[in-house]
């Protein structure tokens, strides 16, 4: 369990939180969270992955996407390819439980599974190999980065490079390092419908010399049709990519309530004063304007391009496009409290009928998580403290 609260990346730490939300209250919720998103000891998924007959074992519920620092395991890491199920937000709450019975996630050598899939942060120069370990699932797949550039057999694309990864194949990729920024990586294979069973994360290329942030988180916007995963969970629903039509809507895997939740979600926890870079990538198919309440950033990288001084400029709201990636900079100088982040296309941010709830989350100041505001989130969220 990482000791870090909030979204993944440079947040508050463990002690930080218990003291800001009043003390030793807290830790009952540390210590363990009620609902069926809590992280628990998972049973193993069987062999036959995509079995939908009732003697299947039940599969395991995805976790939080966690940082992986692949320069600290030598250059390399394994992703393993595991069905599960995912739980976007598994209370009662603004529309809930809402859930995706069905995911294709990745997890990175020991981790555990994790819809987005863990985020893969190297520094420039220092090359990766990723071993995609295909042995426990029904379906091939392969993996693809952008914002690399790499030999052709490392592409990740089967059609064009002959390399297919089936079922019980490992295979390596040798991935440079060479273009700085933020990024993604997905599996290329049948790719309209392996992403939206939730096979994409992030890809971290810290430049020579990087300067972290105070606050420096990571979110992946992710639209959803769930019929494609109910389907592949055995029900009766019909689904077409031509006719898709995204009912849940999510960052980093989760919906409002449950993105503000401090263990699972991702809240954007600040102190007043701090510089916060926000590393932002889109791993759906629709655009999404994401917009911050009260506070006006920067947009200083694009793409795994930094953006000049002289380009830069206050704004609120940034349009995220498919694949895209964006990196905003602010100042938390407002006065302390709760406020929105959320996409702007307003249907975006419901669960169901029901608003809010959707691609929304939250800039919190420390110095407001001790209110009666703050506490009524956290039930909604689920968080026991």
């Amino acid at each position: 369990m990482s000791d870090r609260i909030g979204a993944p990346g440079l947040g508050l730490s463990r002690r930080e939180f218990v003291a800001a939300t009043g003390g030793a209250a807290a830790l009952t919720g540390l210590a363990g969270c009620t609902g069926q998103g809590a992280q628990q000891e998972p049973e193993p998924a069987s062999s036959d992955e995509e079995s939908t007959s009732s003697s299947e074992p039940e599969l395991p519920w995805t976790s939080s996407p966690e940082v992986v620092q692949v320069d600290e395991r030598g250059g390399s890491v394994t992703l393993q390819s595991v069905t599960a199920r995912h739980a976007v937000h598994p209370m009662d709450s603004m529309g809930g439980p809402v859930e995706l019975p069905r995911v294709w996630a990745f997890k990175a050598d020991d981790g555990t599974p994790s819809v987005p899939g863990p985020i893969l942060r190297t520094t420039e120069g220092n090359d990766i190999d990723v071993t995609l370990d295909n042995t426990g699932a029904d379906h091939p797949h392969t993996l693809h980065f952008h914002g690399a550039k790499k030999t052709w057999e490392n592409d990740g694309v089967p059609t064009t490079t002959g390399i297919t990864v089936n079922p019980g194949e490992k295979h390596t990729y040798t991935i440079p390092a060479n273009v700085p920024g933020t990024h993604l990586y997905h599996c290329h294979y049948q790719t309209h419908r392996h992403i939206d069973m939730g096979m994409y994360g992030i890809f971290r290329v810290d430049p020579k010399g990087y300067e972290p942030a105070d606050k420096e988180y990571f979110f992946t916007l992710k639209d959803w049709d769930s019929r494609v995963n109910r389907q592949l969970a055995g029900e009766d629903v019909d689904y077409s990519p031509r006719n898709r039509n995204p009912d849940v809507f999510t960052i980093n895997g989760k919906s409002l309530p449950r993105t503000l939740h401090p263990e699972e979600g991702s809240p954007i926890i600040v102190d007043h004063g701090d510089t916060v870079r926000l590393h932002m990538v889109n791993a759906g198919y629709m655009s999404h304007p994401m917009h911050t309440h009260n506070h006006r950033f920067r947009l200083v990288e694009k793409d795994g391009g930094q953006i000049p001084d002289a380009a830069q400029y206050e704004q609120d709201v940034t349009n995220i496009a498919p694949a895209e990636r964006h990196t905003v900079e602010f100042e938390a100088d407002a006065d302390p409290g709760i406020y929105l982040m959320h996409c702007h296309k307003v249907s975006h941010a419901m669960n169901g009928n029901s608003y809010p709830g959707g691609m929304v989350n939250g800039i919190v100041y420390r110095d407001a998580m001790d209110t009666d505001v703050f506490a009524d989130l956290m039930t909604y969220a689920g968080y026991e403290g």
